[in-house]
């Protein structure tokens, strides 16, 4: 894996914290050789069950050990009473949801040892009657709590398709002098629903949201290439990473910023 071109990895904490064996060890020596970036998926942010105390402490401990320079979770809740639902369901878009979330991130952000991020996530269908839309909900919740942004630009794309918006027109009214780190990923469409699988290769028009992106921001950040399943050999995402970088280095140019 020397020379292998890959600047950095991410990796989700509840798939390492607490394991043993051959694979944990493996993904351990990536960690310590190369620069990572960490990404929850159970913390549920805008749930209403307690942290589990344990994990939030080797949570803290793993963010230290592996040197990363945030942590991100998703903007979300994934359990009700204790029993995790394996899925990243959406809040309710309203003023109390936004005061009840507000108030969980910034007492999770007081937990950490590094800053938090949060992510917008894809959504196929509204729980309950909403008070604003996903742009409003999502800049006030960044906004009153106070933190970063991990701005996933495919699910902003999956999202505009399956609600019917201008997925510009949507960043355009966000905060994004938040955002810290960008997603990219492919998706697929089932019928009438467009579903962010992770398991396809990133077509361009999400690349050219992401360049869009990158020139309003005027400075660099890093973007991570997502893929879950259907992965194919490790040299075809090598060169998928490199198209995205080409792209990348051409709208950091567009906005006048110099990347080494």
């Amino acid at each position: 894996m020397e020379g292998h071109g890959v600047p950095f990895w991410e990796t989700c904490p509840e798939n390492l914290i607490g394991d043993g064996g051959r694979h944990h060890r493996l993904a351990c020596a990536i960690l310590e050789r190369d620069p990572v970036l960490t990404h929850g998926l159970a913390m549920s942010v805008g749930g209403f069950d307690p942290w589990d105390e344990d994990y939030l402490t080797d949570l803290g401990d793993f963010l230290v050990h592996t040197n990363t320079p945030w942590h991100s979770e998703h903007l979300c809740f994934t359990s009700v009473d204790g029993n995790c639902l394996h899925e990243l369901l959406p809040l309710l878009f309203t003023r109390e949801a936004v005061l009840h979330t507000i108030g969980r991130a910034r007492a999770l952000q007081s937990r950490l040892p590094v800053p938090l991020l949060l992510e917008n996530i894809t959504y196929y269908a509204e729980l309950g009657a909403a008070e604003m839309d996903e742009a409003d909900f999502v800049s006030a919740v960044l906004e009153g709590a106070d933190v970063g942004w991990l701005l996933d630009v495919n699910n902003v794309y999956v999202n505009a398709l399956n609600f019917g918006f201008d997925p510009k027109d949507w960043l355009s009214r966000m905060p994004l002098d938040r955002v810290a780190q960008i997603h990219i990923a492919g998706h697929k469409k089932f019928g009438d629903i467009t579903v962010d699988t992770h398991g396809a290769e990133v077509i361009d028009p999400v690349i050219d949201l992401m360049q869009w992106t990158l020139e309003r921001l005027g400075r660099p950040v890093p973007v991570l290439l997502e893929r879950d399943n259907h992965i194919p050999d490790f040299q075809e995402l090598l060169a998928e990473r490199a198209r995205i970088q080409v792209a990348y280095e051409a709208a950091l140019a567009l906005s006048g910023v110099r990347h080494d």
